[in-house]
This record gives C-alpha cells, sequence and structure tokens, in this order.
C-alpha cells in the first residue's frame, strides 16, 4: 500500500507542484513528503469507493465519467471513502 504524503492531507494547501503549507502548524511542507501524526486524509477522488483507475494519472468515477485521482472532492454528493 501506498504511504500518504503531505499533498493528501486536509490540513495541506499547495504553492507550487512541489510545496505547500501546512495549516496547522504554518510550515512549509514537500508535497510528497511522508505526513506526521496528525494526518486528516483529504477528500480526493482515488480515496473514493466509486473510483477505479484508469490510464496513467486517469481513472474512472462510477464508470462513467473520466477524473484526476488527485481531483479534491469536498462538494461531490457521491463521494464515500473507500475502506481497504
Amino acid at each position: 500500500m501506498e504511504k500518504n504524503k503531505h499533498q493528501d492531507c486536509e490540513n495541506y494547501t499547495s504553492i507550487d507542484v512541489f510545496k505547500g503549507l501546512c495549516r496547522r502548524d504554518k510550515e512549509l511542507k514537500m508535497a510528497d513528503e511522508v505526513v506526521c501524526d496528525d494526518f486528516i486524509p483529504a477528500k480526493k477522488c482515488r480515496f473514493c469507493k466509486h473510483y477505479t483507475t484508469g490510464k496513467e494519472f486517469l481513472g474512472m468515477c462510477m464508470g462513467k465519467t473520466m477524473v484526476y485521482p488527485d481531483l479534491l472532492a469536498k462538494t461531490c454528493h457521491d463521494f464515500e471513502w473507500r475502506h481497504e
């Protein structure tokens, strides 16, 4: 299983592709570093039970719509956490 990274945390705000700020401790974080103990998973398509992996960097939502796996799904009414 892939380890969660800062970019997967609800407290992470991107500055650019490589780095961002942690809203909890106000520190600069590299997007692909492994998370701290205060990790809160962000609602992203790849964490949803309706997401299936497709081509590289793309997947399908409910088998109908192409989506990016890291697309934020905060406002998606159909989002349900995938339990592995």
